[in-house]
């Protein structure tokens, strides 16, 4: 175990540098052959309160698709015969997709598992070279063009769980500020200015593409300008920028305003991030990589099953947990959140960072960035 450790850690620290070198730079992709999934070969069995209604069709992107859910309370937890600390790193612990995680440390939920889980906040380029070393052992982030170029230059790392998909109601996205004679039916994007919190290489490459697609242009055709969280609005409204994603609430305050048009937002259906795990969790101990998804999943099928803004007790109780107003959660509606990762996401991704110039060689297959096998087995799906 220590030799299979310290030869993973050589493979990692080979490609940190490519990696963290610059969001437009892939590493050089290894001949080597990559380890084979720790999920093989492992008996699933079935959960009692998860039905058939606990797994959808990986190939259903039809934007009204229930979500996958077991009974409240399931699946049990199945604690492990020894306790394990795990370490998840995430981008901000204030954002309500983080809120699972929140409420499964605060309610015991991965302490009913045998897991003392921390959550650490860090950037995702600074987490992924610990994540491929296992100093820590899970990501909640989103396979982004940092994680592909990592995975393409050596790091054993993949897509294990989804996230979530927005309301039909929800208008996070792209906006643009309206130039005199546009309307809403008729904007040309090519050559305007993207204000943009996170700027090339991030998953909302993919739903950008689908909207300038629609509006006269493409993610080569627009320049982009990286500003703050509290900057990004100001920016659209005083002209620095004249478009601009705009997350929640944010987009409230243009919303019905004369002069600013919602060009489209995420995809209804389907997540596009989640839980990242490391050679930690799909190789040294997928026992214990099964009971972080199995709480992780509870925890969904207990708190968070439909609309579950309209409690306003829950709601008091979130915005406690992520340091926030309650009328700054109730202002949206509640997220569809959903573990399962849908078929060819990640190639629909990769066509976004190549698009943006932020990806080299050919694309990833599935095989090597995504693994559904531990959200089956916490669920008792066989494939």
């Amino acid at each position: 175990m220590r030799n299979r450790r310290a030869s993973r850690r050589g493979t990692a620290l080979a490609v940190v540098a490519a990696l963290l070198a610059a969001a437009g730079c892939s590493a050089a992709r290894s001949g080597d052959a990559r380890p084979r999934s720790g999920t093989e070969h492992r008996t699933i069995r079935p959960v009692a309160g998860c039905s058939t209604a606990s797994w959808t069709d990986p190939a259903d992107l039809a934007a009204d698709r229930a979500p996958a859910r077991c009974a409240p309370r399931a699946p049990a937890a199945r604690p492990l015969a020894q306790r394990r600390k795990l370490t998840i790193v995430t981008g901000t612990l204030s954002a309500e997709y983080v809120a699972p995680l929140q409420v499964a440390v605060d309610k015991g939920e991965f302490k009913a598992e045998g897991l003392d889980v921390t959550l650490r906040v860090l950037p995702t380029p600074d987490a992924l070279p610990l994540l491929a070393k296992g100093d820590v052992d899970a990501l909640w982030a989103a396979p982004e063009a940092a994680v592909m170029n990592g995975v393409r230059g050596g790091f054993d790392i993949k897509w294990v769980a989804g996230n979530f998909s927005p309301d039909p109601a929800s208008k996070s996205g792209l906006w643009v500020k309206l130039a005199d004679g546009e309307s809403t039916a008729r904007v040309r994007m090519a050559d305007r200015t993207m204000g943009t919190m996170i700027g090339k290489g991030s998953v909302i490459a993919y739903p950008m593409q689908r909207a300038l697609a629609r509006h006269g242009g493409g993610l080569d055709e627009i320049r982009y300008q990286q500003l703050g969280s509290a900057d990004v609005l100001t920016a659209l409204q005083n002209g620095g920028v004249d478009s601009a994603w705009l997350l929640d609430p944010v987009w409230r305050r243009v919303d019905g305003e004369r002069g600013y048009a919602f060009l489209g937002g995420q995809p209804l259906g389907e997540p596009l991030g989640g839980m990242l795990y490391g050679p930690a969790l799909l190789q040294d101990d997928v026992d214990a990589g099964v009971a972080l998804l199995r709480a992780y999943i509870r925890t969904v099928d207990t708190y968070f099953t439909g609309d579950y803004k309209k409690d306003p007790d829950f709601v008091a109780y979130l915005a406690k947990l992520l340091k926030t107003d309650p009328t700054v959660l109730e202002s949206t509606p509640s997220l569809r959140m959903d573990w399962e990762i849908r078929s060819n996401t990640v190639a629909r991704l990769q066509s976004a960072y190549r698009a943006q110039g932020v990806a080299e060689g050919t694309d990833l297959p599935e095989s090597e960035t995504v693994d559904r096998a531990l959200y089956e087995e916490a669920v008792g799906h066989v494939p």
